[in-house]
């Protein structure tokens, strides 16, 4: 509609630029060039020092032929060149693959010629796989390959690429004069989702979005300037849930983690003054679980971010013991990693623990910059009662929400039907309008005619002491149809039998939802630490379990 305030106002590039977390960098090197930005062992760089690195890396790359809208894919850990490649990609307009490390060759070939990619980085540590998925792509396409070498890594594999990236980094423009995308709907990142089930679904990003969630985390955490963000999280993970831009918009420390264990994250927090990290429940569960005396020196106001599951009472207890901060987030690789944060009330302190884990175990309400998320029925796409019963399918929209699914436009139309993301998580909404998953529609068990909730078993489980980690899932039963079967891994040097497990969870839930079959032992995990039930799935459909 014309109306007066549209008249002789036009849009131009005095008074509108496309969004891009692409400013932050720029911002950082320029208000803050001398501070710290990249900790990785004894290498140290400033946000100049950073800036410069990724204008050499886009200005390299724009020299090698790569395109606005050409693939860039990355096989590296949480290094210094995974933080460069997270804005000398796009700086160039390319668009980044970040593949997840732990992938075997024949996915990684998949993902290679379905996104196309033109250059690849790859880390020595995983030079092996990836000249396995070379040689198994059917696209043919050149693929310029760059080998990154990092000193703090042993036992290097053989070189796979025709130039180190130090060499090539070396070659670009230190002034390469980057533009911003020609319009914030360009995309910026392509992730790929686990495939489970047939090949993996590709997730395209925008620069609005990642922008938006980059900010988001701040006003979450209340990010102060010049937080010390230690990765734990992989950045291969919905581009680190986008703290590699939240991290740049702060003008923070980024403490390089090559592998995640407890002595080297003890280690990183004391040694510098760790403020923020990230992570799934187990990673956190590395440090509650950790000796005493690995524990001594911890500095106390440490935030944590944890996601992928709601944190059970028994951590929640052990982080508040050591002091840290937990904040529970929930989003899918489609919403950019979190889209929705457990925002904490002052009343919530005043709680006993118990109480406080139930509540702070919701998955809460829209991110800042999220337009919306709240359960609605799946069918008529209508708001559930506010009831904490009623049961409905969770669902975003707003401005951090992929694009879609790249070559698939069916799976993009369903995704989007009605307007809305459709996670497929199951949940109620409280009265206060607090989300709360009741289960995965595909982890829902249907017993005797019943539905019974995995999430809701698992948080019984995740009660009793000796319990680390635990899974529900369905086993086939000949007269119920499907019956719960849980899988338990235990705290080291704890052992229980079975029917003290059951015996447990006949304390708090009724007959039907009790396990009928309990099997221990480590339980299979992703690289960020989530649970995999497909692969439980397939044990309880085909391997003995105890039956009890």
């Amino acid at each position: 509609m014309t109306h007066i305030f549209n008249e002789g106002l036009p849009r131009n590039e005095a008074n509108f630029a496309p969004l891009s977390p692409l400013f932050f960098i720029e911002r950082a090197a320029q208000v803050y060039p001398h501070r710290a930005a990249v900790v990785h062992g004894a290498l140290r760089r400033t946000w100049a020092q950073t800036y410069e690195r990724c204008r050499r890396l886009a200005g390299a790359l724009a020299a090698r032929g790569i395109a606005p809208g050409d693939t860039v894919a990355v096989m590296l850990p949480n290094t210094p060149p995974m933080v460069e490649a997270h804005f000398g990609v796009p700086m160039c307009g390319a668009v980044l693959n970040a593949l997840n490390t732990r992938l075997d060759a024949e996915t990684i070939a998949f993902m290679l010629d379905h996104g196309e990619a033109k250059a690849v980085i790859v880390d020595a540590e995983f030079a092996p796989v990836m000249a396995k998925a070379i040689a198994l792509r059917q696209s043919g396409q050149p693929l310029l390959v760059i080998d990154a070498q990092d000193p703090l890594l042993t036992g290097r594999g053989e070189p796979v690429g025709t130039i180190t990236y130090e060499a090539f980094v070396e070659s670009g423009d230190p002034a390469y004069a980057w533009q911003l995308p020609h319009d914030e709907w360009d995309a910026i990142a392509l992730n790929y989702t686990s495939g489970t089930t047939g090949n993996p679904k590709g997730v395209v990003y925008h620069h609005r979005g990642a922008a938006m969630n980059a900010i988001s985390n701040i006003l979450e955490w209340d990010m102060p300037r010049h937080p010390v963000y230690l990765w734990t999280l992989p950045m291969f993970h919905c581009n680190g849930w986008c703290f590699p831009w939240t991290v740049a918009a702060r003008a923070g420390v980024n403490v390089c983690l090559r592998k995640v264990e407890a002595q080297a994250i003890v280690d990183a927090i004391k040694a510098h003054d760790v403020t923020h990290y990230c992570g799934a429940p187990i990673v956190h569960g590395l440090l509650v679980n950790a000796p005493d005396a690995m524990k001594q020196g911890l500095p106390s106001g440490v935030k944590a971010m944890v996601a992928g599951a709601a944190p059970p009472a028994s951590m929640m207890e052990g982080m508040e013991q050591l002091g840290f901060e937990l904040t529970h987030v929930y989003g899918l690789t489609e919403v950019y990693g979190p889209a929705a944060v457990c925002a904490k009330h002052d009343e919530w302190d005043r709680v006993d623990i118990g109480e406080r884990a139930r509540l702070n175990a919701r998955q809460g309400v829209r991110y800042h910059l999220q337009r919306d998320a709240r359960v609605l029925d799946p069918q008529t796409l209508q708001p559930v009662p506010l009831d904490g019963e009623t049961m409905g399918e969770i669902m975003f929209r707003g401005n951090i929400t992929m694009k879609g699914y790249l070559k698939n436009q069916e799976a993009t139309l369903q995704a989007f039907a009605g307007g809305w993301f459709h996670t497929g998580d199951l949940a109620v909404q409280c009265p206060d309008g607090y989300i709360k998953i009741k289960d995965r529609s595909k982890d829902i068990i249907i017993s005797g005619g019943e539905n019974i909730s995995s999430i809701e078993v698992e948080d019984v489980l995740y009660r009793h002491p000796a319990v680390l980690a635990a899974a529900v899932v369905a086993k086939p039963d000949p007269k119920w149809g499907e019956t719960p079967c849980a899988f338990v891994e235990l705290k080291p040097g704890v052992s229980l039998k079975p029917d003290e497990i059951v015996s447990h969870c006949k304390k708090h839930l009724a007959g039907f939802k009790v396990p009928r079959a309990v099997v221990f032992g480590e339980l299979p995990k992703t690289s960020t630490g989530k649970i995999q039930k497909f692969e439980l799935r397939k044990q309880a459909g085909s391997a003995a379990a105890i039956d009890v």
